[in-house]
């Protein structure tokens, strides 16, 4: 899953560089002290740090380079997606939403289950108590046993009429109370099996003084209606589970961008209030009829992977992955902004021949190298103004506003630090 969502690493980020930058500010100051004792030293020209008079340049020593950390690389070729930022709700389909509701009123004599709570199908969630569910089984061994009674009273007035010793009339009467004796029962067991009671196994010693409320489907308690001791109406919805496994989102896209999304795109999202994890979706439908009162359409995407977090109706803000191109990129630590103008630093002069982890380890490997005149090389780093355009998996595109020098290295990591210590000297002033 590419990230691109990083405000709590942005932050912890930018707070590191102050940091440093107040060093700068500290390391500065010593050094101004220290020019102002050398300003009568005939040879204070030959001071270890050179400082460029163009504002596009500065210098550092390789102990500055090395306690910032700069790293070189080069301008990459690189794929990266171009994407289309949209907003939206996390839904789920009516299908996979359900009511658990009571079939008959009565009072709430307990409850299994809390907000939150993952419920399998058929699972008890509550119970309910009424004194009609304890007449509605009386009703049914009540007719059962006076069915059982006509259907013997019709057996023997259908005998008594086959040897005309009985009426027709009698037969007719015991025939239409066996009907109706056996609709009644039908009647009172489709009740029961309603109230989750299983007529086969009634009888006077089993009978029930609750029922129980299970739930529709699997999924999680999203919302609990009622408490222990309520008291519940018929079809009254005890609780609401909705099933995330077909949790999708619903973005809404401007007309004027509606031709750059197409079904089976890829998109990546945060959630609005917490978006400190990402996640994936793709595109399975789009509208084709505005939403009330805007100029949106909806596009529906199926939520992908790991779903721990997602509640239907919660607000999302996401980026849909359009066509690849590959591009001049460098890592988006590379670029800076400076007067609102991007920026990336390279190595400037001779210096650039070679990385600068090279020249610091091969000074390092000499003997009394700590104080000595290679350990305090300086390297002059020039601002190179570039057009920032699609940024991807931690790479921006960029477009050069000036011609580099060939086989230049670029500043991929620490170009922050180069640019406070420019605008400390008075350069220029940072835009944070």
């Amino acid at each position: 899953m590419k990230p691109f969502f990083h405000n709590h690493k942005t932050i912890y980020f930018h707070l590191n560089r102050m940091s440093i930058y107040i060093l700068f500010v500290l390391f500065s100051a010593g050094c101004s002290g220290g020019q102002k004792d050398h300003e009568n030293d005939p040879g204070h020209d030959h001071d270890l740090i050179h400082e460029e008079t163009e504002s596009n340049k500065t210098t550092l020593t390789q102990e500055q380079i090395k306690s910032i950390g700069i790293e070189l690389g080069t301008i990459e070729q690189k794929q990266l997606t171009a994407s289309l930022k949209a907003n939206g709700l996390l839904r789920v389909p009516n299908h996979n939403r359900a009511n658990a509701t009571a079939y008959h009123g009565g009072i709430i004599q307990t409850l299994k289950v809390q907000t939150g709570n993952v419920v399998s199908k058929g699972q008890i969630l509550a119970t309910i108590s009424h004194m009609e569910i304890i007449e509605m089984q009386e009703n049914f061994l009540s007719v059962s046993a006076e069915l059982e009674l006509a259907e013997s009273e019709y057996e023997r007035q259908k005998k008594l009429n086959e040897g005309n010793a009985g009426s027709l009339k009698n037969l007719q009467k015991a025939l239409a109370e066996l009907k109706s004796l056996r609709a009644k029962k039908t009647g009172l067991t489709k009740q029961l099996q309603l109230l989750g009671i299983n007529s086969l196994n009634l009888n006077a010693q089993n009978m029930q003084s609750y029922i129980n409320i299970i739930s529709p489907i699997s999924g999680t308690i999203s919302q609990l209606n009622v408490n222990i001791g309520s008291n519940v109406e018929a079809n009254q919805s005890i609780a609401e589970i909705v099933d995330n496994h077909q949790l999708h989102l619903d973005l809404y896209v401007y007309e004027k961008d509606l031709n750059k999304v197409k079904e089976g795109q890829t998109i990546h999202f945060t959630l609005t209030n917490d978006p400190g994890k990402e996640y994936d979706a793709d595109i399975y439908s789009i509208s084709n009829t505005f939403e009330k009162n805007s100029k949106a359409i909806s596009v529906h995407a199926l939520v992908k992977g790991d779903k721990t977090g997602l509640i239907d109706g919660m607000s999302i803000t996401a980026l849909v992955s359009l066509e690849q191109n590959t591009v001049d990129a460098v890592p988006v630590e590379a670029i800076v902004n400076h007067d609102g103008q991007d920026y990336i630093f390279i190595v400037s002069g001779e210096e650039s021949s070679q990385t600068l982890k090279e020249e610091i380890a091969k000074n390092e490997k000499k003997p009394g190298s700590n104080n000595s005149a290679e350990n305090s090389s300086t390297y002059t780093y020039e601002k190179i103004p570039v057009k920032k355009g699609t940024t991807d998996i931690g790479y921006s595109e960029v477009t050069l506003l000036k011609e580099l020098p060939a086989n230049s290295k670029v500043v991929v990591k620490g170009a922050f630090f180069i640019l406070a210590k420019m605008n400390n000297k008075g350069e220029g002033h940072h835009d944070h």
